[in-house]
Parts: structure tokens; C-alpha cells; sequence
């Protein structure tokens, strides 16, 4: 096996510098270092810096104390307005190279030129930079983008350090094009080009390239991706333990680059342990470094690369695994692009083992449905309520969904009472219980009957527990029969008898209630150990007779209806729930044979109060008294004086007639016994 490392690998001027500076402030006595945000883009030598006494913060907002460093990368310049306003000792290790295009950017921006940065948004590089032109700059990363810019008049077009010439050149000539007066000016750094170039010639003569470098590092990925233009076998990797080594051993040559952020140490490594190990060695040393993994099992892997088709995944395996753009997300329309970049932890669903291409079949998306399935098992042990959309209504039930899982309702769970129509459902969410659970046949079982079980026991328990005879409380009517109406207190039922809904004769229930009416009634009785609960309706209102007696009395003249008809006489109603007797012999001045030859059901009539028997609610009214006080009394003692005799003789007669009513009336008290009722 021949090792060739290539002639630019390793720390750049600037890495190096900053590095180096950070080592000679840690040495030095006096306050904590820190430095904002990593210093460079390699986990292991940050690491080292870190054991050495370095601090990484992502934030200095509550520093109040110590010396902050700059990182290679550079910060935009209200970050560093910022650290000077806090008094801060601030070492600034910001590339010069870096620096140099802060200043440029600045300047034309002060000059009116928009600025059109090309690299990526989200690399603190190209951040730092913005910050600079105060973060106005279009930032563009492919040719999309950049045929996307608007037309600008003015356009100062700089490059993220670290970027492939090819795409500058292409990128800017796009943004000319679409430009007036454009100044453009190639920053990428020169030992970039030459660890690039480097790169490209040895991957062009190797049967295996090996890049060297942080994952999350632009430049040690961008050296992948060269390497990839002309080898196939590329690996792209940190730390020595992340060598290939079962593949590596069937290779002739191998070419090692590495990128700016990597120390030579790590290099170093790499050579040795190829070097130092035979064939057997590296053979025992492969099959006990590989880990083992299984179809269907969920792994931890890092991005390597993403296309608009496919990512490619590190799962520390002797292959690397394939996610296709159909596993990548239940939006299927979705850009592997938008969802994750290069050096990204992500988990992972092994859908098998060999493409057929060596490579891993995995799956992001199956890996979230795995974690819906396990939490919802969790809700199972738990008895947690859980939020289901239905979906449809088939024969039997409901089927929904819970996050992404396919679950069923069957129809003697959605309710504790009977559901007639289960269309209503379609399209809501509903509250549930999981009563069955299988991860493995992927089962799942809901109730919402459940859940208004254990919330109509707890209503009960709380009813039972503050119920007492007299207490006043809201329902809602549920059911209707000829005795009565039963009403939903909140998980117990209570009975309102027929004679308890209303003052006044009711016939049947539905005269007064109908279903679903909110009510509130009054407990009349109830007994918990045969669950039965009395109620009154008509307790909640003042009795008619008690109103009557308040505001009436013997000799007040009102307005009643004809309610009732005997050959006795009439029952008239006085106020609702209130009825008087109106005596044949108190109908008219005039002889009445039969009070239905003068009367009719519903007729309204002035009638005067003759007498209130109190203890036993009886009311005696007249009607030709209640006409002899609407005449005026002018015109009374005229009537008097022109007809004195006949009516000293018809009071007379109306003397024996209203004693002959006295003996009618109370012979038929009893055969109209159950008209009394008339006059609650």
C-alpha cells in the first residue's frame, strides 16, 4: 500500500495563527479566556484548546469579565462594537485574509454599491462578512439563487474564502449579467486554491482519496467534494478511528488531504496506523472497530453529502448508508437540501443492509414514525389522553390518526351513550384513551368512552359528595316519559315526577320540557345506596297560590280566563296556576239557566274576588259584582231610584238562588274531586 499526502494539507496561515495566539494567551497569567463561538472548525483540536483552559460561548451577553477571542472566521461588526461598549479585552484572531474583505465590503457599501456575498448563509464566515455591509448583503450559494437576484445598478460581489473558484467564477458571472456596473473580487483565499488544486491532481492519480478534516468545516468538505470529481473512493473523516480500514487494505495507493482547521498530528495518525498495520492486523483490527447493525434498527449517523436525491450518511459501518428522496420525509415534494446539510447528527432507520451497490439502504422518515410508535406506547403504560383526527367512518368505527400512526375507534368506544351517526365525526379531533396497544402487529386501540367514564365517575363521586335536600342544581333533560322527566346532573340521573314540573296540571312532560333543555331544579330527596335522585322543577319559582294571596285580596276586581265549565258554574284562571270558582249565581244579573248558554272556553271576563280560603286554596268570584263596580256611582243611584222595588224584590230572589248555589256547590265538590287540581 503506497500512502502520498498531498502538497497543501493541513492548517492554513490563518488557522494557524489563531491558534497559535489563543496558546500564547492561555499561557499568559491574568482573566479567563474565552472565545466566541468555536475558534476553528475541528472539533478535536477545539477540544484541546478547551482542556488547556479555552472557554467556547455562543453568547457574551452576561460576561463581565476576561479576555474574548475572535475566531478565524471573524464577526460582524456590531459584535464587536458591542464587546469594546462592554469593556472587554478582546484578541482579535479573525484571518487576514477575512479581514481583508470585511474592509472591502464596508467600503462599497459606504459607496452605495449593493453587496452580493457568494457562500454559504449559515457558515460564520459569511455571517462575519455581512455583518460588515450592516446585513444587507445577498448572499447566494447556486446558480438558482443568483438567477433569482433582483437587477441592481451597483453590485460589489465578493466570495466566502474557502469556495470552490469554479463556482465563484460561475456564480458571479450569472450576477454581472444581471447587473449595471459591477465590481467583482475573487477572496478566496490562495492556500485554498492550492490545497484544492492539490487535491484534484492527487485524486486524478490514487485508487482512494482520504480528507482529513471537521465535518461542519466548509473547506474539508468543498476537498470531498473535489476529490469525488475525479476518484470513487472517497472517505471523509476526523479522527484517525473513522478510517475504513477494511476497505483501505484492497487499495494501492491512497492520497491523504486534509483542511485548513486540521492539525498535522491527526495527519500524522492516519499515515502511521496504515503504515504499522500487515494485513492480518488490519483484518482483526477492522472486524473488532466495525459495529454490528440489524434491518430495522434506528442508528445514529453524519451527514457526509446531500444532493436534490439523496443524502449520504457516516453510520460507522463498513458501508455508508443511502437515504432516497421517498425516505427522507412524509412531504414527498420536500428538497433533501432544505431539510439537512453537510456534517449533520442525524438518526436513522436501516431498511436494509445492501442496495446492491454496497451501500445501506436508510430512512429519516420511518425513524419519526418508530419514535410516534414509541411514545404512544408510553401513553398506553401511562394511560395518558391522547388528541385522534378521525379520519373516516367505515363499518364498525372510526379510524384516526395519532401523530402519525393509523389507529381505530370502534363504535362502542366513542361514546357511553349511543351514536347513531358516525359521519359527525369525520375531520374532528377527538380525546381518547389508547385500551389496546401491540408495537409489534403496529395495533393501536382507542376509547373516548373511556376518558367520559372517568370523567362522569369523578362528577358522580363529586355529586354524591355535596348533595343534600334543598340544594339547587343545573342539568340538562335526557329523557322523557309519561311519569316524568329524567335529568343529566353530571354523570347521575335524577327524576322529576310529573305532578313536581309545574304549578299547574300538567298532562304530560313535553307540555313543559322537551330533550336537551338546560334546567335547573331543586332536590327534593334522594337516597345514594339505590342511586335515585328526586327533583323538582316547579320548586325553583314561587307557588302561583303565594303570589296570589301577596298581591290580592277580597274585593279586588281582574281580568280571568274561562279555563273549565260545569252546570255549576265555572273554573276561571285569575293568574297562571291560580283558578276561582265562578258560581252560576255570580255570572250575571240576569237569571243563568246553564253557564255554558253564556260562556266559552278561553273567554276573558272581569271578575271581582268575593272570598280566599286560604286553608284550602279556594278562591269564590263574581262576575255581575264586577260589573255592578265598573258603573259609576252616578249613575248606580239613578238606576237605584228608578227601579227601588224590583231590585228590593230580585235581591230577594237572589237571596234564595245564591243559598240553593251554596247547597249545588257543595254537593258537587265531590263529584268534581278531581278537577281540585284546577285550582293549585
Amino acid at each position: 500500500m503506497e500512502i502520498i499526502i498531498a502538497k497543501n494539507a493541513g492548517f492554513c496561515f490563518g488557522v494557524d495563527r489563531a491558534v497559535k495566539m489563543t496558546l500564547e494567551e492561555l499561557d499568559k497569567d491574568g482573566e479567563r479566556v474565552y472565545s466566541y463561538g468555536p475558534l476553528i472548525h475541528n472539533p478535536q483540536a477545539v477540544e484541546e484548546l478547551e482542556e488547556k483552559g479555552l472557554t467556547t460561548l455562543e453568547s457574551f451577553e452576561d460576561l463581565e469579565v476576561g479576555r474574548l477571542i475572535f475566531r478565524s472566521h471573524g464577526v460582524p461588526e456590531t459584535i464587536q462594537d458591542k464587546a469594546e461598549q462592554m469593556g472587554l479585552s478582546v484578541i482579535d484572531c479573525t484571518c487576514p485574509y477575512v479581514k481583508a474583505v470585511h474592509k472591502r465590503v464596508r467600503a462599497y457599501s459606504e459607496k452605495g454599491y449593493d453587496i452580493v456575498i457568494i457562500g454559504d448563509p449559515e457558515h460564520p464566515e459569511v455571517v462575519g462578512i455581512n455583518g460588515w455591509c450592516n446585513d444587507k448583503a445577498f448572499i447566494i450559494n447556486s446558480e438558482e439563487e443568483a438567477m433569482q437576484l433582483p437587477k441592481l445598478e451597483k453590485v460589489c460581489v465578493v466570495s466566502q474564502t474557502t469556495n470552490r473558484l469554479e463556482k465563484f467564477q460561475l456564480l458571479s458571472d450569472i450576477v454581472k449579467e444581471k447587473s449595471g456596473e459591477s465590481e467583482v473580487f475573487n477572496t478566496i483565499c490562495n492556500a485554498t486554491r492550492a490545497r484544492q488544486d492539490s487535491a484534484a491532481e492527487l485524486a486524478q492519480t490514487v485508487d482512494a482519496m482520504i480528507v482529513i478534516g471537521g465535518k461542519t468545516s466548509s473547506n474539508t468538505t468543498k476537498l470531498a467534494e473535489i476529490s469525488r470529481k475525479y476518484c470513487n473512493n472517497v472517505y471523509l473523516i476526523e479522527t484517525v478511528e473513522e478510517l475504513a480500514l477494511q476497505e483501505l487494505q484492497n487499495f494501492n495507493t491512497i492520497g491523504i488531504t486534509a483542511g485548513a482547521s486540521t492539525p498535522d498530528r491527526i495527519i500524522k495518525e492516519a499515515v502511521k496506523v496504515m503504515e504499522n498495520y500487515n494485513k492480518d492486523e488490519m483484518m482483526e483490527a477492522i472486524e473488532s472497530s466495525f459495529k454490528r447493525i440489524n434491518r430495522g434498527e434506528v442508528l445514529k449517523g453524519t451527514v457526509l453529502y446531500v444532493t436534490n436525491n439523496e443524502v449520504m450518511v457516516n453510520i460507522n459501518y463498513k458501508s455508508d448508508g443511502i437515504i432516497t428522496r421517498d425516505e427522507l420525509s412524509k412531504d414527498g415534494d420536500v428538497n433533501p437540501k432544505d431539510l439537512f446539510k453537510v456534517g449533520d447528527e442525524i438518526d436513522v432507520f436501516v431498511v436494509k443492509l445492501d442496495d446492491g451497490e454496497g451501500n445501506v439502504v436508510l430512512s429519516a422518515k420511518r425513524v419519526g414514525f418508530i419514535k410516534d410508535w414509541e411514545v404512544l406506547e408510553e401513553s398506553f403504560k401511562n394511560e395518558e389522553i391522547v388528541e385522534a383526527k378521525v379520519i373516516n367512518a367505515v363499518k364498525g368505527g372510526l379510524t384516526v390518526m395519532v401523530n402519525s400512526v393509523n389507529g381505530f375507534m370502534p363504535a362502542s368506544q366513542i361514546s357511553m351513550s349511543y351514536v347513531s351517526d358516525l359521519n359527525q365525526f369525520k375531520g374532528k379531533t377527538l380525546r381518547a384513551k389508547i385500551i389496546d396497544f401491540d408495537i409489534q402487529k403496529r395495533r393501536m386501540i382507542l376509547s373516548r368512552k373511556a376518558i367520559e367514564k372517568t370523567e362522569s365517575d369523578a362528577k358522580r363521586k363529586a355529586l354524591w359528595e355535596t348533595i343534600e335536600v334543598g340544594k339547587t342544581l343545573a342539568g340538562t333533560v335526557q329523557r322523557l316519559t309519561d311519569f316524568g322527566a329524567f335529568v343529566d346532573l353530571g354523570g347521575i340521573d335524577g327524576l322529576i315526577h310529573i305532578s313536581d314540573l309545574a304549578w299547574f296540571r300538567v298532562k304530560h312532560p313535553s307540555d313543559v320540557l322537551k330533550e336537551g333543555d338546560k334546567v335547573e331544579v331543586k332536590v327534593l330527596a334522594f337516597d345514594m345506596d339505590k342511586n335515585r335522585i328526586s327533583l323538582g322543577l316547579k320548586q325553583t319559582t314561587e307557588e302561583p297560590w303565594e303570589v296570589f294571596v301577596r298581591d290580592y285580596k277580597v274585593g279586588d276586581v281582574i281580568e280571568g280566563e274561562i279555563v273549565n265549565i260545569l252546570d255549576f258554574g265555572a273554573f276561571v284562571r285569575v293568574i297562571k296556576g291560580v283558578d276561582g270558582l265562578l258560581h252560576v249565581s255570580q255570572i250575571s244579573k240576569e237569571h243563568v239557566e246553564k253557564p255554558s248558554d253564556v260562556l266559552k272556553l278561553g273567554q276573558k271576563l272581569m271578575v271581582k274576588i268575593t272570598e280566599i280560603n286560604e286553608a284550602d286554596k279556594k278562591i269564590s268570584l263574581s262576575a255581575k259584582d264586577a260589573i255592578e263596580d265598573s258603573v259609576e256611582p252616578a249613575e248606580a243611584e239613578m238606576e237605584a231610584e228608578a227601579v227601588e222595588e224590583p231590585i228590593a224584590e230580585y235581591t230577594a230572589v237572589e237571596e234564595t238562588v245564591a243559598e240553593e248555589a251554596v247547597v249545588e256547590e257543595a254537593e258537587a265538590e265531590e263529584s268534581v274531586a278531581g278537577d281540585d287540581e284546577e285550582t293549585k
